[in-house]
């Protein structure tokens, strides 16, 4: 009996290894074409450069990122112009950058126009000429149908004195 099993198993392997031979001639054939003519070949690599040192030694020039002092050497200022009032008392829209708020429509109270203007937590807020919005002390001063214009004063980099530039926040179509 064992050797009828034994038999067996050798006729199928047998079998199975005859039928198998030619299904991958065409890929071998293929392989061993593509083999001819290669010849392997690797670029040497770059030379290395070496690493020259630098000394820096502009430690006495004034730090490019940080802001500059109002008053230079002697107590005379460097630069004049519109300073911000920094003791006054900040107001709500103050908190958030101007590019964050939105105007979303206008309201009229007793002669007098306010602007709703939208913050990014989706809170509500009156604003009207002479009100304050945005990051750089930018005061409201005029409020129309589509468009609240503003004056901020922003610090210039160059000299630390104060200058002005005009923003505009339009109305948001929806």
């Amino acid at each position: 009996m064992i050797r009828s099993y034994f038999a067996l198993v050798c006729g199928a392997c047998l079998l199975l290894h005859g039928c198998s031979s030619g299904e991958f001639e065409d890929l071998n054939r293929f392989v061993e074409e593509s083999k001819q003519g290669l010849r392997g070949r690797v670029e040497p690599l770059p030379e290395i450069k070496q690493f020259e040192p630098f000394a820096y030694n502009a430690f006495e020039l004034p730090d490019p990122f940080s802001p500059r002092d109002l008053e230079a050497t002697g107590g005379v200022p460097v630069a004049t112009g519109p300073a911000p009032d920094m003791n006054r008392r900040k107001e709500t829209l103050e908190a958030f950058p101007l590019e964050s708020l939105k105007m979303v429509g206008t309201l009229e109270q007793s002669r007098v126009r306010y602007a709703l203007i939208r913050t990014p937590d989706n809170n509500l807020y009156k604003a009207r000429v002479g009100n304050y919005m945005g990051q750089n002390f930018g005061i409201v001063t005029a409020v129309s149908e589509t468009v609240v214009t503003l004056k901020e004063v922003i610090q210039d980099p160059a000299n630390g004195g104060w200058s002005e530039r005009s923003a505009s926040l339009q109305l948001l179509e929806q």
